[in-house]
């Protein structure tokens, strides 16, 4: 097939672990590569930030289209929705002009599924959604200091309704399509997100530390991911000093992410918040930022601590859970949204609630106190992962799913060089065999 990934704020070429850098850049990323790999066709359509990225990139096979809507500078995604029809019209053209026409769309976000809208009406192509974050759901989370606009819950009611197939990440966000956007349940399927195994394996816990420096003989505590306020970070930073002032427990938390290499309270704000936090709580010496890192060096991050811990308010799926687990490490994360999907609570780690820290310290205590049972919950996180979580089993599932609605749609308009006939006679011929996605993932 030939597949059009739209992702309008999230580019898979991006470093993860900025504002609005993350998990939406790593799904991408990922499957654009694993299809690649099983022999489609794929081009990745995301907005251009800067003023000298040429329009077409190679990643891995794939196609990284810079699309010129709006200004050629990063700007925060909730500013991007009013260059979302040139996003579009762009789209459009660009498709008409490709000899091959697209088999199918799969939009990630809800802007980048309203510029799908209107190629699928102009050209027929068919539509695959996944939402990664719900508008309603988010504002239930984050009242006020939610940023877009009350109009992202209209665009989502009607992608909801207009898509083909419409991908949920775990059993909550499934139903929270329901509930919250009377989504057809017949044109829902859930599949996760998922960690590449060539990146994320287990180290020696020792080697681990020695390589990043850290004390070989400390109980130490990872919170790794985006520096913003939904996700709980204040909360891991309470909890470790929950640990140190009612348990009497000593451990050290290393906080990896952030704007840039060097941890920068000018470049990353969040971090003279949650500064100022671990100080009024008594570990501020024992609290290190250690600034973003490239996705080659984290596995031996999540391989020298004992614990890895994540405490957002909501989660759509929520990758670094299933990285660390991947890397044989336990996880303490909070009961919300994916989190509760792939962490299996008491097995591969625990289930906390998001703003209670004395919760959170007494499971960090109980790991402290039992390395076995620390032991056990990580080696069951590394087969679970492995099972449920590949890569390369998320995108055999979308492929799925994208011959689903190719197969279904009627015959798209004729693009570039394909005459009306031939764009006839393509729309008649058998699709490929579609098949259902896995049992685990309906």
């Amino acid at each position: 097939m030939k597949i059009a990934l739209i992702s309008e704020h999230a580019s898979p070429l991006a470093v993860a672990g900025g504002v609005d850098s993350g998990g939406q850049n790593i799904y991408v990323a990922n499957v654009a590569r694993q299809l690649v790999e099983m022999g489609h066709q794929v081009d990745v359509f995301t907005r251009r930030d800067r003023a000298l990225l040429p329009l077409s990139v190679e990643m891995d096979g794939a196609r990284v289209i810079h699309v010129p809507a709006g200004p050629p500078k990063q700007l925060p995604k909730e500013q991007l929705l009013p260059f979302m029809d040139e996003f579009a019209a762009f789209l459009i053209e660009f498709f008409r002009r490709e000899p091959q026409p697209y088999d199918v769309m799969h939009a990630n976000f809800f802007m980048s599924g309203l510029a799908a809208l209107k190629v699928k009406a102009a050209l027929g192509v068919p539509l695959v959604t996944t939402f990664h974050a719900l508008g309603r759901v988010r504002r239930i989370h984050q009242g006020e200091n939610d940023g877009f606009p009350d109009a992202r819950f209209a665009i989502e009611d009607e992608l909801v309704a207009h898509s083909d197939l419409v991908v949920a990440e775990c059993p909550q966000d499934h139903a929270d399509l329901l509930e919250h956007y009377r989504a057809d349940a017949a044109r829902i399927r859930i599949v996760p997100c998922g960690f590449d195994a060539d990146e994320f394996r287990p180290v020696e816990r020792g080697a681990a530390r020695d390589a990043l420096g850290w004390p070989r003989d400390e109980f130490i505590v990872l919170q790794l991911g985006r520096l913003v306020r939904r996700k709980g970070i204040d909360n891991v930073v309470r909890g470790v000093g929950v640990l140190k002032q009612t348990f009497h427990a000593p451990a050290r938390l290393y906080v990896v992410g952030g704007n840039s290499d060097a941890p920068n309270e000018l470049a990353t704000p969040e971090i003279a918040r949650l500064r100022a936090i671990a100080s009024e709580c008594g570990v501020a010496n024992e609290t290190t930022f250690v600034g973003r890192r490239g996705r080659k060096r984290l596995r031996y991050f999540y391989s020298a601590a004992d614990v890895f811990v994540t405490t957002p308010w909501y989660e759509p799926f929520g990758i670094t859970p299933v990285e660390a687990m991947a890397c044989a490490t336990p996880v303490i994360g909070a009961d919300v949204g994916g989190i509760r999907y792939s962490v299996a609570d008491g097995e591969t780690g625990f289930l906390v609630p998001p703003h209670d820290p004395h919760a959170l310290a007494a499971r960090l205590d109980q790991l402290r106190r039992d390395p076995a049972l620390a032991r056990r919950m990580g080696e069951a996180g590394l087969a679970r992962a492995r099972a449920e979580f590949t890569w390369r089993g998320v995108s055999d599932a979308l492929a799925r799913l994208y011959a689903q609605a190719a197969r279904l749609a009627p015959a798209k308009e004729p693009t570039g060089e394909a005459t009306a006939a031939a764009a006839a006679e393509q729309a008649q011929a058998p699709r490929r065999a579609a098949g259902g996605t896995s049992s685990r993932w309906r």
